[in-house]
């Protein structure tokens, strides 16, 4: 009883069971082939593409924040590169570096706002999505007149950014998701930064009074969300060799519901990267996994709604019943 009670408190159970379910689902009522479905491309490359932005995005929602202007980031990244490298034909160099320092900027601009005012950051980054979405397309159409760019990149930057692995149809950008989420699980879950995170989300009070800088640690997590947005797109730009304005903006939902099926409290102060990590899979094979299946591709929006609020109640509950059931501490 208490290895269940310890293995329900971890924040990754609930997008375990959320993918064991699904996969369940899709077995028995869709006769898919799970050797077919484990081995395509397809939800593997769109697993890669939401979840570089999911990891951070899930770090700022364990803080208690939220940011929806990636949305915007995405297509904003693509036609930054596009149009510095492509449309005016500079160096590569510079249409990457011009990319992130658009995502850069934007999270700065946002982080400012969540740390020196009282709105919101649902509202905050909600206004940055839509001026960011006017101002991509604007931009675009004074610079080059045209809503899509077209881009040549260079060798170097297509081997890193833009191929497909070993001649396959996966792409690169899963070396690069699967980087992040390393490099963010060790942040988060074995060094003092992680504890900071999790002690903002829970009591930002509290964790300011205890000597964490909070307004730091809030406007470098709006930085990194805002710039692995802008990663996202200027990788697609390479890959597929254009920029479009408003590429990417559905997947401010799509990126959203990973991090909340992959355990994360809306509330904040709860979640984990290995879950972010699970949740972003589960999504994708819910999303693309259905063409693999017999079932009406129409449906896939109602599973996607019953999964996020099935997870959301799993979160909850898991973590409650769990604490419930730990063994209590002899006097």
């Amino acid at each position: 009883m208490d290895k269940i009670a310890t293995l329900l408190r971890r924040p990754a159970a609930a997008s375990i069971l959320s993918l064991i379910g699904v996969l369940a689902v899709y077995v028995i009522l869709g006769g898919v082939d799970l050797g077919q479905l484990f081995g395509a491309a397809s939800w593997v490359n769109y697993a890669a593409r939401i979840g570089i932005v999911a990891v951070p995005v899930g770090l700022l929602m364990i803080s208690g924040e939220i940011d929806i202007s990636i949305g915007a980031m995405i297509p904003a990244g693509a036609m930054t590169t596009a149009i510095i490298s492509g449309h005016y034909g500079l160096p590569m160099i510079f249409g990457i570096l011009g990319a992130l320092v658009v995502g850069g900027l934007v999270g700065l601009f946002n982080g400012f706002l969540a740390v020196r005012t009282t709105v919101p950051t649902l509202i905050i980054t909600l206004g940055t999505l839509v001026a960011m979405q006017g101002i991509v397309l604007a931009g675009s159409k004074l610079l080059t007149g045209a809503a899509s760019v077209p881009l040549e990149a260079a060798p170097l930057a297509k081997a890193l950014f833009g191929q497909l692995l070993f001649g396959g149809s996966h792409q690169v950008i899963i070396l690069w998701w699967l980087l992040v989420a390393l490099v963010f699980w060790f942040v988060m879950h074995q060094s003092k930064y992680g504890n900071w995170i999790f002690a903002i989300g829970g009591d930002r009070v509290s964790a300011r009074n205890a000597g964490i800088p909070v307004d730091r640690i809030t406007v470098l997590l709006f930085v990194l969300t805002s710039t692995s947005a802008a990663f996202v797109g200027m990788c697609h730009a390479i890959q597929f060799n254009s920029a479009q304005v408003s590429g990417g903006m559905n997947d401010i939902f799509n990126i959203i519901v990973s991090v909340v099926v992959g355990g994360v409290l809306l509330t904040g102060g709860f979640g984990s990267i290995p879950g972010v990590f699970v949740g972003t899979i589960t999504f994708a094979i819910v999303n693309k996994g259905i063409d693999f299946t017999a079932i009406d591709r129409n449906w896939a929006n109602l599973i996607i709604g019953l999964m996020l609020l099935i997870a959301v109640g799993m979160n909850e509950t898991f973590r409650k019943k769990a604490l419930s059931a730990a063994p209590k501490k002899r006097k």
